[in-house]
């Protein structure tokens, strides 16, 4: 029996993802038993999901056998057990950003449930509708950056508003070959996977050949840095995050077979954002 014991948006929250996912990789035609204890924060599904479906594609039946009941409520709700023959229940207070198992071809989907199930939620704080197109744009780049270099046949998202922590959490997943591998092969570096990490969030810094611009995270960095969220990438063995304070670098003890995107925006954000050229325009008139 496995056990997920307080999986939360932390370096101790991957970590036991990590260690679960290499106990069992190697494993072809077994049943693997799995339990969920004390918390399992709902956006982390997605990771969760990418990981079930690796060890399923060596033929392995993964049970799970044991859930606490205030997680199995969320993760019914957010439709992720519905993927293991559960049926689904209401979300009366919306509170979950759907789990979605996609195609790389699936993007203009995931830019219109970006913006509806994330960035038109009113707990988010104002912003025009020119800020959220441009946060969505940066969102969808970073599907986009999963489609085109990951090499992942799925991507998994979800996502969930916690009213007591004041904040929302929504969390991209492809289990693809990573930043790491990608970056390395394309320019003939030797960087290690937090050194990957960071090239890929700056301005303008991007694998593709004849195109300009980055993957959108530069955009994202300073949105998370006046909101006074967070961003966290995991790709290999590095785990980035990025909030007000500035970055932090940290390494795993084993590697996460692909990339996860974690953003936090914060709902009790009493500010009002727009861009500045909206301003410059107003200005005028």
């Amino acid at each position: 029996m496995s056990i997920l014991n307080n999986i939360n948006n932390s370096y101790h929250g991957y970590q036991q993802l990590i260690d679960f996912y290499h106990e069992h990789k190697d494993k072809l035609f077994d049943k693997i038993d799995l339990e969920l204890e004390f918390w399992f924060a709902a956006n982390m599904a997605s990771a969760l999901g990418g990981i079930l479906d690796l060890l399923n594609e060596n033929f392995n039946e993964v049970i799970i056998k044991s859930i606490q009941p205030d997680i199995e409520k969320i993760l019914l709700k957010n439709e992720f057990l519905s993927y293991f023959g559960h049926p689904s229940i209401s979300d009366d207070y919306q509170t979950t950003i759907k789990f979605q198992k996609l195609k790389p071809t699936d993007g203009k989907f995931f830019n219109n449930y970006v913006m509806n199930e994330l960035l038109d939620r009113s707990e988010l704080p104002r912003m025009s509708q020119l800020v959220k197109q441009k946060i969505a744009e940066k969102i969808y780049e970073i599907f986009v950056n999963a489609q085109i270099h990951s090499k992942s046949k799925h991507i998994y998202t979800c996502g969930q508003f916690y009213p007591k922590k004041n904040t929302i959490e929504f969390t991209i997943v492809d289990m693809g070959i990573g930043f790491k591998k990608k970056i390395n092969e394309r320019f003939g570096w030797n960087l290690d996977a937090t050194q990957a990490i960071k090239w890929a969030t700056q301005d303008r810094h991007t694998t593709k050949i004849g195109v300009p611009g980055g993957i959108g995270l530069a955009l994202l960095k300073e949105f998370v840095t006046l909101n006074k969220g967070f961003m966290h990438i995991i790709s290999d063995n590095g785990l980035y995050q990025f909030d007000s304070n500035g970055e932090q670098m940290h390494h795993f003890t084993r590697s996460f077979p692909g990339t996860i995107v974690n953003l936090q925006f914060r709902t009790d954000d009493t500010g009002s954002y727009t861009l500045k050229e909206e301003i410059d325009l107003n200005n005028i008139f």
